[in-house]
């Protein structure tokens, strides 16, 4: 469950972190498969409305929740955004799947407090619901103007396999689940 970051935003179909991962578990000879159900523009409240509905169809053993940056960019409450986040992994893991939370972070032009609450959200809730964690998604990407599109706030293609090893790295945790 991700927004544009995951949905292949601008970029060649095939080519984001998403498809990098799944070849990895192919190449790894693992009998999981990947459904990426993100969407640009996607924010908590839409992932919320369509997760019980994906997790009855797809039973996933591992649910990805990246989910908050729309919220933030629109100005959102932070509860609320923490709200649906915990639902999404309350809703995830009454479903039997582990959950692996991407966190985020937004520029300091939305304030300082609101900056800094943003930020924090993610450790918080993964420590309160005992859940994964990848502290930054775009770690190694968010400095550098040259991994992204034009915008400027969409990674570009070259970005794609820093995502994806950040995302790998914070998997280290479910590998033996990845074997069966």
């Amino acid at each position: 469950m991700g927004d544009s970051l995951s949905a292949e935003y601008g970029l060649v179909r095939g080519s984001g972190w998403v498809k990098l991962l799944e070849g990895q578990l192919q190449k790894q000879g693992s009998q999981w498969t990947v459904f990426n159900a993100s969407i640009s523009g996607e924010t908590t409240s839409g992932g919320l409305a369509r997760l019980p509905k994906l997790l009855g169809q797809k039973k996933p053993a591992i649910v990805f929740l990246e989910l908050g940056a729309n919220d933030a960019l629109r100005g959102l409450s932070i509860t609320e955004t923490e709200k649906n986040l915990r639902r999404m992994i309350v809703l995830s893991k009454k479903t039997g799947a582990k959950v692996l939370l991407l966190g985020m972070q937004i520029p300091p032009n939305y304030g300082q407090a609101y900056t800094k609450k943003f930020k924090e959200l993610y450790p918080k809730l993964a420590a309160q619901e005992s859940v994964e964690l990848l502290p930054f998604f775009l770690e190694g990407v968010a400095s550098n103007a040259a991994l992204f599109q034009q915008d400027n706030i969409h990674p570009n293609e070259k970005a794609q396999m820093i995502l994806y090893k950040n995302v790998w790295g914070a998997m280290a945790p479910y590998q033996s689940l990845l074997s069966k």
